[in-house]
């Protein structure tokens, strides 16, 4: 369960603040409850760091560009043959976006 709630906190990263984008996600746990992740969405390729416990899933990537950011999603899986299906909601935010004006190093600027 923990892994298709990982995937979708990474597929939440990538959708960024305030709009609604979709990505493809695979994620590897490395200790229960704790997964790495890759993603590909709206906004380029990134890679994050993730933990969930039960349905909630709660991470933090970085873009191909610099941009980190945060998310966090809730979903709910079942088991078809071998494979797991699910689906899930999550939302997401910038932190840092090294080409907002706002915060660039002034000092760097001359």
């Amino acid at each position: 369960m923990y892994r298709i709630c990982t995937t979708i906190c990474l597929a939440a990263l990538l959708a960024g603040c305030g709009s609604i984008g979709a990505g493809l996600g695979i994620s590897i746990p490395v200790v229960p409850g704790i997964s790495i992740g890759v993603g590909v969405g709206s906004g380029g390729v990134n890679a994050g760091v993730s933990a969930g416990r039960g349905p909630v899933s709660a991470g933090v990537g970085v873009s191909q560009k610099g941009q980190v950011t945060g998310g966090v999603g809730v979903g709910t899986s079942t088991g078809v043959g071998n494979a797991r299906v699910g689906v899930g909601v999550g939302t997401g935010a910038v932190l840092y976006d090294p080409d907002d004006p706002r915060t660039r190093d002034k000092s760097i600027e001359r």
